[in-house]
């Protein structure tokens, strides 16, 4: 009030009016310069590099920064606060930003919060620990999340079976499996490339590790490293699995005490009528699937959709993603989050799972629904969450054995590694209870 008085006093004398004028305007300017925000845009139109926007949010979250996720609002933006450094890191970064005024913002946030709109802003709190469990000898490119990492520049730390066995897994946030076999029947590569190099190399180096940590199999090894994991989850973890890690891991926690492997394998014979004694309550997303008994076929079990899409063409391959509730349900909102809702699909070992074979708990985020298929399901376990994608490199159609890397520079807004991304950033998220 004293303020106000004093410029009052000041108007009414017409010397000094135009300073004041002046001054009043410098203040403003100042304060709304202080009070903007920077809105990363991630729809089609707006944004140049979809990908390492991502990292940009991370990185800002490392700075002990929040950041608010805009679900539904112009393919999911990011809503920042305002600093030279973070204006210079997007630019560095090839990231495209806007930046917005007090009254914009709050503009932006009012219609997002109208009960008529189909949005919602989640607050992002922490950066989480990234663990990504693989093999210490596997090349980078040959898993696409640890790609879309590395070009997002969000940093992971690489762990395998000794990290897992010693209890490591609680120092991470959120955990990625490797296109992983945990069945221990490496990969059911034996069929077609026994007599490999590479084949023969994986499975002494794999026998090596599993006698070394005190297991006579491999496949017994395996499911304890996968019993260790299903605790994580149970104990409050994230987990996201792609390709052939998200299927053998749930047959290896269904044959929990049940010898599924041939000779070629482990050195003796399966189990007699080990379908019968699969336990589908201990799976996290799958029941009711049939394993595949043949170790010639380069296949797991029934999950899996790869030999039933005859009539999938390549042209016409792609997914939708499920339309969720933003204000009710933002936890499968967050991760369907993308500037289109029709994704193009790409196979694995593992492309897609059965419908009728998930779960009634589990939540289908994309699916194909002229193959019956899901492509992208997410699921809560205990305390912890998990999310399985199926097929092996969003940008190589038909990844095979010896491909080359994919470029993400060539891919910058790639939807099915953005699927990846709004996995990595979830952990961030203050949770709410969701409805679904």
């Amino acid at each position: 009030m004293y303020l106000f008085n004093t410029c009052l006093s000041l108007f009414r004398k017409p010397k000094t009016a135009p300073f004041l004028i002046l001054f009043l305007y410098l203040f403003l300017a100042s304060f709304q310069a202080r009070a903007s925000t920077i809105l990363i845009p991630m729809d089609a139109e707006s944004q140049e590099n979809h990908l390492k926007a991502y990292g940009i949010t991370y990185w800002v979250l490392t700075k002990q920064q929040k950041v608010q996720w805009l679900l539904n609002y112009r393919g999911g933006s990011f809503l920042l606060p305002d600093g030279e450094s973070i204006r210079k890191e997007c630019q560095i970064r090839g990231v495209s930003f806007e930046i917005l005024s007090d009254g914009q913002t709050q503009s932006i946030l009012d219609g997002i919060s109208s009960p008529s709109k189909n949005q919602e802003a989640v607050i992002l709190e922490k950066a989480p620990k990234i663990a990504v469990y693989s093999p210490k000898n596997n090349q980078p490119w040959d898993d696409a999340v640890t790609m879309a990492l590395t070009y997002a520049e969000i940093p992971y730390i690489t762990i395998y079976d000794e990290e897992v066995l010693d209890n490591k897994l609680v120092l991470y946030d959120w955990l990625h499996l490797h296109h992983e076999d945990f069945t221990g029947q490496y990969g059911k590569f034996y069929g077609a490339y026994r007599a490999a190099p590479w084949y023969i190399e994986g499975k002494q180096e794999a026998e090596a590790l599993a006698a070394k940590l005190g297991y006579s199999k491999v496949s017994e090894e395996k499911r304890a490293v996968a019993l260790k994991i299903r605790n994580y989850v149970i104990g409050g973890g994230f987990m996201f699995a792609m390709c052939s890690a998200t299927d053998s891991f749930d047959i290896s926690l269904a044959a929990d005490g049940v010898d599924i492997c041939e000779p070629m394998f482990d050195g003796d014979p399966s189990d007699a009528n080990y379908q019968r004694r699969l336990d589908f309550k201990k799976t996290f997303a799958f029941t009711n699937f049939t394993l595949e008994r043949n170790p010639l076929r380069y296949e797991f079990s029934s999950i899996d959709m790869t030999s039933k899409r005859s009539n999938v063409a390549r042209e016409t391959d792609y997914f939708s993603l499920m339309d969720f509730s933003a204000k009710w349900d933002p936890v499968p909102t967050m991760l369907c989050q993308n500037h289109t809702s029709l994704v193009k699909g790409f196979m694995g070992q593992t492309t897609a799972f059965e419908r009728n074979e998930v779960k009634p708990t589990v939540l289908v985020l994309g699916e194909n629904k002229i193959n019956g298929e899901a492509r992208y399901i997410h699921g809560i376990k205990g305390k912890g969450f998990f999310t399985f994608y199926g097929g092996h490199d969003p940008e190589d159609y038909q990844h095979r054995v010896g491909d080359p890397k994919t470029e993400l520079e060539l891919h910058p807004n790639s939807p099915g590694y953005r699927l990846i991304l709004n996995n990595v950033l979830f952990p961030a998220a203050r949770k709410k209870k969701q409805k679904t």
